[in-house]
């Protein structure tokens, strides 16, 4: 899902990664095991995993293409039809590390307009124009279909905007779809030059210095998902969210524990990721990344990231579910 950098840094040493990655599904048996009882909302990985399927049918959605647009377009489409109060397009322009001027189209749905407390929830849709960490050098130039980096986080937050319409939560939830967020280049590729942190996350960058809200109104979290959908995926606590958004973190992975995830939300502090989040905590409102950690040892990604493997096949509804629980559950509980 993204082309942002991200920074892993083990607690003990300075490993430094990329980040972004994909998932398969393990089968329905798990599925039917897992403890619906206690899930506050209907969320169907079925019907998330169909949303991230449009996608990719749709092709690779590069920032500034009309694969792109139509991607936003269908977004905009499916949060009317689910109930948003509004649907807001932020049409814009961003200029990328080789000095490209690319349209972007960043589109905000509320649910529950008129409540005075809110929740953001957030998700990339765009999708890394290159294959840049394919072992075959001959193929890095491909587009990848982002069915995890991109597809799912927007897939599982369709699915969120279906229950929300369904069932309102007692505060306002903003969704946010950004654009231009796997823009970027990293320092250490030769394939694409030097890298500073400031040219992934274009969309989001963009977007917070026009913000709907004004200070006093702001939500007072957010939530972004980011590759949440790969197989046998685990999410550690990401470090720069647990570092200005704690009580939000506890909040999430509590939740997760008492749906019976702790083996997937794992309550350990992971690597630090240069990711949407980071934007939009430093515009005011603490956000929380949940992002896949495939080893649990090392807080590493897994080798689906930014390859031509993240496709469909390695999507698990699995982890769709878990996380869909897991963030409906806190949306519901919170209070306004």
């Amino acid at each position: 899902m993204k082309v942002k950098l991200i920074l892993l840094t083990l607690m003990a040493g300075a490993a430094v990664f990329y980040c972004c990655q994909g998932a398969s599904s393990a089968g329905d048996a798990a599925l039917a095991s897992m403890p619906e009882a206690q899930a506050l909302g209907s969320f169907s990985a079925d019907s998330a995993f169909s949303h991230i399927s449009t996608q990719v049918a749709m092709g690779p959605r590069i920032a500034g293409t009309p694969t792109a647009a139509r991607c936003a377009e269908y977004i905009s489409g499916r949060l009317a039809a689910y109930g948003a109060d509004t649907v807001i397009k932020q049409n814009a322009r961003v200029i990328t590390y080789t000095g490209q001027t690319l349209p972007i189209t960043n589109v905000l749905g509320r649910f529950n307009s008129g409540a005075k407390r809110r929740v953001l929830l957030l998700a990339h849709y765009d999708t890394r124009p290159w294959a840049d960490h394919e072992n075959d050098s001959s193929l890095r130039y491909e587009p990848i279909d982002g069915a995890n980096d991109g597809g799912s986080g927007v897939g599982v937050l369709l699915e969120i905007a279906r229950n929300l319409g369904i069932k309102p939560s007692d505060v306002g939830v903003d969704i946010l779809f950004v654009d231009a967020e796997d823009y970027g280049t990293h320092a250490e590729e030769e394939v694409f030059g030097a890298s500073d942190d400031e040219n992934w996350c274009l969309g989001t960058q963009k977007w917070v210095t026009d913000m709907p809200y004004d200070p006093d109104h702001r939500p007072v979290y957010g939530i972004l998902l980011d590759m949440v959908g790969g197989r046998d995926a685990v999410f550690h606590r990401e470090y720069f969210s647990n570092r200005d958004a704690s009580v939000y973190v506890d909040k999430i992975w509590a939740e997760a524990k008492a749906l019976g995830y702790e083996d997937v939300f794992i309550n350990k502090i992971g690597g630090n990721v240069i990711d949407d989040h980071v934007y939009v905590t430093r515009a005011g409102i603490p956000t929380v990344d949940i992002i896949e950690n495939t080893n649990r040892q090392t807080s590493s990604f897994p080798p689906t990231w930014h390859t031509l493997s993240d496709n469909l096949e390695n999507i698990d509804k699995n982890t769709l579910q878990r996380v869909g629980n897991t963030v409906l559950n806190v949306i519901y509980k919170e209070k306004g």
